[in-house]
């Protein structure tokens, strides 16, 4: 696989994007996101009440995890409008920075909203030794749910591989590096969501066959554990982005060949990157060039570097050069995240 091939998901493409196509991902950002929304509302209201009926433990907590990734995607939805608002002289390098502001808060809602219930109502039920009514609804609910969000995890899991397939990366390094804090927030919650309603389906089939009330509370407190590991995992990958993460480093070293492939360019010994936004990304950098030439062939070599780079990658929003003094062969190599 050539290093084309490896570009950076969600970042750049290794060939030019055709114009449009950014709309059309994230068109199918917010379809993702809506049907996410709808399946966890739907599934929520159905634990709530098989949940009261049972009185089980884990269809509770489960039942506040479908309520907080419910609310979570509004949260997400939000920041995706939010996100694609144009540039102003208030904010002028857009508002792409917002749409990590509301992914952060989802994460943390699905932290306190989901896992804090979770786990505490796991560990009052134990205590309380509250004894579980009708089983029949729970698993009935847990069966339509396990559809449900398997039906939107599906989407999701589509997604994903599309866009892997498109950037030429794996699946696990797409989701790692994706600016892309929606896809990546509703695959995440989708996959905890499968696994919980298994967690509680063990734990209610554990509690009716041992009659052992200590079954169903473990159950919802471990189900709480996995909201909490989604949520730190959802929360640092946002945190990055908002304090103002650069590219990945293949992508780094691409735009510094592509920069020192101008004719009068000596070296590029500073180049910094950071992303604005999902679809946004802003490249500065210190640039070494012939001591021979004059400010006119400067400047024009300046605009052929710009349109080069943001013609092969359409993410690429803003490039400032700044021309310096350095040494030939003194390049920034290593910058970018790996």
């Amino acid at each position: 696989m050539t290093s084309e091939e490896e570009a950076p998901v969600g970042l750049a493409a290794a060939e030019p994007l055709a114009a449009g196509e950014a709309d059309t991902e994230g068109s199918e950002s917010i379809g993702t996101v809506i049907l996410a929304g709808a399946a966890n509302l739907a599934i929520a209201i159905a634990k709530l009440v098989a949940g009261l009926f049972s009185g089980s433990a884990a269809m509770l907590s489960e039942a506040v995890h479908s309520l907080a990734d419910t609310i979570t995607e509004v949260f997400l939805y939000v920041a995706l409008v939010r996100g694609r608002q144009p540039a102003d002289e208030e904010h002028p390098f857009g508002y792409g920075k917002e749409s990590f502001v509301w992914a952060f808060i989802a994460a943390l809602f699905t932290f306190v909203g989901g896992a804090g219930f979770s786990i505490y109502h796991g560990i009052t039920s134990i205590v309380a030794d509250e004894k579980s009514g009708e089983f029949l609804w729970s698993y009935l609910v847990l069966a339509i749910s396990f559809v449900a969000e398997g039906t939107s995890f599906l989407r999701a899991q589509r997604q994903v591989a599309g866009e892997s397939r498109r950037w030429g990366v794996t699946r696990s390094r797409f989701l790692r590096l994706t600016p892309d804090t929606t896809v990546k927030a509703v695959y995440f919650e989708d996959s905890a969501a499968l696994i919980g309603l298994i967690l509680a389906g063990l734990g209610l089939g554990l509690t009716q066959m041992t009659g052992d009330e200590v079954w169903d509370g473990i159950s919802s407190i471990a189900i709480g554990v996995l909201l909490f590991l989604v949520a730190a995992i959802l929360a640092h990958s946002n945190a990055s982005l908002l304090v103002g993460r650069s590219v990945p480093r293949r992508m780094h070293q691409l735009i510094q060949e592509d920069l020192n492939s101008i004719p009068i360019v000596v070296a590029v010994p500073t180049l910094l990157t950071m992303q604005l936004g999902p679809g946004d990304i802003l490249v500065a950098a210190k640039v070494d060039f012939d001591d021979d030439v004059s400010g006119g062939e400067i400047e024009e070599a300046s605009d052929e570097a710009e349109r080069r780079l943001r013609t092969r990658y359409p993410g690429i929003r803003y490039v400032f050069l700044d021309p310096t003094r350095g040494k030939a062969g003194s390049n920034h190599l290593n910058g970018g995240v790996e």
